[in-house]
């Protein structure tokens, strides 16, 4: 990796340094995509508890959106409406939609499992380029030094 003259330095310094802020940039989408993956596994598991725990007959609390609620009666909790993802739902039965629930949950593990393989690989490229990040930026101080001392020896 030969620097050239002291901008050739400064030049692979920023492309290193924006190749890095991309990679972070990147990293961070990775981890927030992570965290909303876990965060939809514990609505599956709130709801495959509430399933288990909810009989025919039961008051409920039944969201209405804006953080609004009605108290609503199961009136056959083997009739559940469950997300199947692509904006398609299907009727189940109560062990059904516990079922499938489990099933959403499998594949979630999946894609963290995934994602997360994928986030090692750019903080593995992200500390390699850090590291030649900072090769350059010796290089470029011990040529500063050289270039002074010999500019120094040169007056007298």
């Amino acid at each position: 990796m030969s620097l050239g003259g002291g901008g050739g330095g400064r030049q692979q310094l920023q492309e290193l340094s924006q190749q890095i802020q991309a990679l972070e940039e990147e990293q961070a989408e990775l981890e927030a995509e992570v965290e909303s993956l876990r965060e939809e596994k514990r609505e599956a598991d709130e709801a495959i508890e509430a399933l288990n725990t909810i009989e025919t007959g039961s008051t409920v609390q039944v969201p209405v959106g804006g953080g609004a609620y009605v108290r609503a009666e199961v009136e056959d909790i083997d009739e559940v409406i469950v997300e199947l993802g692509a904006d398609y739902s299907a009727e189940r039965t109560q062990e059904g939609a516990v079922e499938s629930l489990e099933a959403k949950k499998e594949t979630l593990d999946e894609r963290i499992e995934d994602v997360r393989e994928e986030l090692a690989e750019v903080e593995e490229e992200s500390a390699q380029l850090e590291q030649q990040a900072q090769q350059a930026q010796q290089q470029m101080m011990q040529q500063q030094m050289q270039q002074s001392q010999g500019q120094g020896g040169d007056g007298e």
